[in-house]
């Protein structure tokens, strides 16, 4: 895991302040790559690389970047690739003089060209350029576990792994309308947009060329729902199962010590377990937050029967309302984005204690956009059942399970009578992308504070429907059509907060269930393996539950890392809170009325995420848009 950085006139026309430019860009990064730093920039200065280092497998000076081919070629590269080994086999061991991955790119690119990605099990961002072809190719990861951020400004390409990195080559810094209207709506951004007006997001499973001036993205992978509905239960459990081994078995291999998460979750819980039997227990850390404010916001205890089951040492991290003041501001600097919900404050103080201890770490994100673990998926589905048996068309093939089966595990629902009541209380029975759209639509209750610019003619709404109803998902499937939105849309945002928050602390967070082959076999499961009878996640409970002590196997209250903070607001926070809204910049922002915001503090629930939202857009605004003066003093 690293920082890469680059800068491209499109024109071909030398830069005469590359250097500066380039180690502005490094500097910005440091903080991912606390182990080294490289520049290379081409002799006639159209074109440099930059790379910050975090050492984790080839810890030579060897495997330093940006790196050099024998053929002239040069990278710079920020991920892991996992079949690294396989691939130097396949292309010729004899062809290699480091250790590294990175060169393992570079001999893959000179084997297949462009096609290396379809080649590569991992996580990766890399900006390649080609001496002979003078093209330069960029490519993401299939799922945007790492980032890659760029801008066009008078005809100079700047790309990096952070926005921040590119900010002081903005002409001004503004918010994005259609950007900002995406996070009002979702709490993220859709497609390629930004809340940075002027950089895009190379999206997941993209690549970015550069040739003759041109700059030019395109889709290399997608996955596609064709339902298998030929094979049995029995062999999607052993496919699963001999998947997610080999997974954890790439993503364990590393020249450093490895922890993992556990949060008490099955998702988590499951891949620390398997790490640990690989690594041998002696030599696995798990890791865990808690909050001293009573058994609602303490999963602690779950995470002690995982590592007491599979003999793993766990070190856990006490947060208090105290660490939120002193760590806030630095959380949504790092995040670039006031981005996902609360657990991102949360996941950074765990990821301070890990850095104490281990360079990399595993987690368990992506389960439940793969699975169907959100509880919404069943709210969403339970009426459509109600609505077909009304209609007549339960026996019509959308319906994965009846309404009668469904009702024994409506239990979990018990701490969502509120959300029921609003989610019925209007267009009860419309069209499923409709009603799935509520579900996740979190604008209702902030619309008030808002300010929109009535000039703006973007709508949410639309580009939510064009990903609901994409072609490669199998439109007979209800289930599939809601769990496909949140893996291309939520699960980005959750990987942002995963790598930010990690890397904030220079270390590397690796995520197994997020392999390519395992999401693929899952896409082609029907969908009444993972919703069985109401209970969700269904078949990779039943894969992973030889893994796990009955406390996790049996949970129905899986919290997701809730933060006290509307406990905390009402009492330690209170003045920090109306000290950062009620300033007098925060009272006088254009799409902000944070007096209103100020005055429904009092009327939050337990676990809205509403003042979580408000605050980080504040702070957000704070650290980059009334700084935007010492960004630009960067680079003159």
């Amino acid at each position: 895991m690293c920082g890469i950085a680059g800068v491209f006139n499109l024109k071909t026309l030398g830069i005469g302040n590359i250097k500066k430019y380039l180690e502005v860009m490094n500097d910005l990064q440091k903080h991912r790559g606390p182990d080294g730093a490289g520049i290379w920039i081409h002799k006639d200065k159209y074109i440099g690389l930059a790379h910050r280092r975090l050492s984790i497998i080839e810890l030579s000076e060897l495997g330093k970047q940006p790196m050099q081919s024998e053929s002239g070629n040069w990278i710079s590269f920020n991920g892991e690739i996992y079949n690294y080994l396989e691939l130097r086999k396949e292309i010729g061991e004899k062809k290699f003089r480091t250790k590294s991955d990175t060169e393992v790119i570079l001999k893959a690119y000179e084997k297949w060209g462009v096609k290396c990605v379809d080649h590569f099990i991992g996580m990766f961002a890399f900006a390649l350029w080609d001496e002979k072809k003078h093209k330069l190719f960029c490519a993401r990861d299939r799922f945007g576990i790492k980032p890659f951020y760029y801008a066009i400004i008078d005809n100079v390409l700047f790309f990096a792994s952070e926005m921040k990195t590119l900010l002081p080559f903005l002409k001004k810094i503004e918010t994005d309308e259609r950007a900002f209207r995406d996070y009002i709506t979702f709490q993220f951004c859709l497609e390629n947009k930004t809340l940075f007006k002027g950089i895009n997001e190379l999206e997941p499973a993209h690549i970015l060329e550069v040739c003759e001036g041109e700059v030019k993205t395109s889709r290399y992978w997608q996955v596609y729902y064709d339902l298998d509905w030929y094979h049995t239960e029995k062999y999607f459990l052993e496919q699963l199962d001999e998947i997610l081994t080999d997974s954890v078995k790439y993503h364990v291999r590393s020249d450093v010590p490895i922890g993992g998460y556990v949060s008490g979750g099955i998702d988590s819980s499951a891949i620390s377990a398997v790490a640990s039997g690989i690594k041998g227990a002696d030599n696995f850390i798990g890791f865990v937050g808690k909050f001293n404010e009573g058994n609602e916001y303490d999963e602690s205890m779950y995470s002690e029967d995982v590592a007491k089951k599979h003999n793993f040492k766990l070190l856990k991290k006490v947060i208090s309302s105290q660490d939120f003041i002193e760590n806030i501001e630095d959380v949504i600097y790092y995040l670039d984005n006031p981005v996902a919900g609360p657990g991102s404050f949360c996941q950074y103080m765990v990821s301070q204690l890990v850095s104490t201890k281990r360079k990399v770490i595993l987690g368990g994100q992506g389960g439940d956009e793969i699975f169907g673990g959100y509880t919404r998926y069943l709210i969403a589905y339970f009426e459509q059942c109600i609505k077909g048996a009304i209609d007549g068309t339960i026996n019509s093939g959308k319906f994965i399970v009846t309404y009668q089966s469904i009702i024994p595990n409506l239990i979990c629902l018990k701490n969502y009578k509120p959300m029921l009541k609003d989610f019925w209380s209007e267009g009860l029975f419309d069209p499923i992308d409709r009603r799935y759209f509520k579900l996740v639509n979190r604008s209702s209750s902030v619309l008030e504070c808002i300010r929109l610019n009535g000039n703006c003619n973007y709508d949410s709404f639309q580009t939510f429907l064009k990903i609901f109803n994409a072609d490669n998902v199998n439109n007979s499937s209800y289930f599939d059509r809601m769990t496909h939105f949140d893996f291309k849309t939520l699960l980005p945002a959750l990987l942002q907060v995963e790598d930010r928050m990690s890397m904030a602390h220079g270390i590397e967070s690796r995520v197994p269930l997020l392999d390519h082959r395992l999401v693929e076999l899952v896409a082609t499961i029907p969908a009444n393996f993972k919703l069985r009878d109401g209970e969700m996640k269904y078949i990779f409970k039943k894969v992973v539950s030889k893994y796990l002590p009955d406390s996790v196997k049996n949970r129905t209250d899986k919290m997701g890392f809730p933060l006290p903070l509307n406990l905390w607001i009402k009492g330690e926070l209170k003045e920090y809170i109306h000290d950062i809204l009620g300033s007098k910049k925060a009272l006088e922002r254009d799409l902000v009325d944070n007096r209103m915001v100020l005055q429904k503090i009092d009327k939050e629930g337990k676990f809205s995420r509403n003042i979580w939202g408000m605050l980080s857009l504040e702070i957000w605004q704070e650290k980059f848009h009334d700084n935007a003066y010492r960004y630009h003093q960067m680079i003159n």
